[in-house]
């Protein structure tokens, strides 16, 4: 771990981007299109990803507007933006039907099952970050990350949507680990591929990530979220005046360095409360606060609830599941 006296080691922007980057459930499964059809995508707190491995098709963005997905194509949709796949833009759309998925293990589920026909080879999936959409590394992100020829920018996607579906067929012990951490490196492909191909502009996510400073700056605070990081701790790793900075970065970013700094790592501590059940006192000591009311107070300010508000939901969820347990039920949102 960072200690705050210490300095990390300059890394890759996007690779100290998304190193904290993670997913913790997965549906994926792959389906064959004959003919005409259109699918439609509900808004949900996870990203999707499609991969088109056949017969062109068509995504509808968020926003409303139609892209061409061409064979090689993949798409990511980080913040789960609903949106439509179809043959053409005037097939009639229907829901996908997700209630078919079967479940492999807790989070994971696949559709395959649900393939006929041969002409478009459509892959699917939900990814199910370990950071929440409110987290400024996905909020930064665009609504639609498009990766065209991802088959030629990275030939071995295709053999990892395969190992993937061979996984999920097997049904071996510890598959569903596996295939989550496949998923983490298709997810990365696909950020890679957007970032190096597939942006003719250099606004919003882009621009970061590829400004030589601001980038490294980023890449510094997402890969160290524990460091107490300042502006002048960010000029001096990077090598660059502290005049400027902090408008070069506001400008880049949308928010001061202060802001974004504060956000990142009271997200974490919200991760460390909910995924890991972290006590307070734990949490704030490993941010480097003097004390769990600072901490809390700076949570608050930044997240609208004391870190109490997280360990309460914490507390009543483990209770429901003990009560479900204990009365015999499936617990709720499993798939059947």
């Amino acid at each position: 771990m960072l200690s705050n006296s210490s300095n990390p080691r300059p890394i890759d922007h996007l690779t100290g981007m998304l190193q904290s980057l993670r997913l913790d459930g997965i549906e994926y499964g792959r389906r064959h299109l004959d003919g005409s059809w259109a699918f439609s995508f509900p808004q949900k707190p996870h990203a999707y990803f499609h991969f088109v491995g056949g017969r062109a098709c068509w995504l509808l963005t968020p926003g409303g507007e139609w892209l061409e997905l061409l064979a090689g194509d993949a798409v990511l949709l980080p913040r789960g933006g609903a949106h439509a796949l179809a043959s053409e833009p005037d097939a009639i759309r229907q829901p996908f039907p997700q209630w078919q998925c079967r479940p492999l293990g807790e989070d994971v589920y696949d559709p395959s099952a649900m393939a006929t026909g041969s002409n478009c080879l459509l892959f699917y999936g939900s990814m199910r970050f370990n950071l929440d959409s409110l987290h400024p590394l996905l909020g930064m992100m665009p609504e639609v990350m498009q990766a065209k020829e991802l088959m030629r920018h990275e030939p071995a996607t295709l053999q990892l949507l395969d190992a993937m579906a061979c996984e999920m067929a097997a049904n071996r012990v510890g598959a569903c680990g596996i295939v989550a951490r496949l998923a983490d490196v298709l997810a990365a492909q696909i950020i890679r591929s957007w970032v190096e191909y597939g942006c003719a502009g250099a606004s919003g996510w882009i621009a970061a990530v590829r400004h030589p400073q601001i980038g490294r700056a980023l890449a510094a605070i997402h890969s160290h979220t524990e460091y107490d990081w300042t502006v002048e701790k960010l000029t001096d790793l990077i090598g660059v005046s502290r005049s400027g900075f902090a408008a070069k970065f506001s400008n880049v970013v949308g928010e001061t360095p202060a802001q974004y700094i504060a956000q990142v790592r009271m997200h974490q501590a919200r991760y460390w409360i909910v995924r890991d059940n972290a006590r307070i006192s734990v949490v704030s000591q490993r941010l480097g606060y003097e004390s769990e009311a600072s901490f809390s107070r700076a949570f608050k300010r930044v997240m609208g609830v004391p870190p109490s508000h997280y360990r309460s939901a914490n507390a009543e969820s483990a209770a429901v599941a003990i009560q479900f347990v204990r009365d015999g039920s499936a617990l709720p949102g499993h798939l059947k």
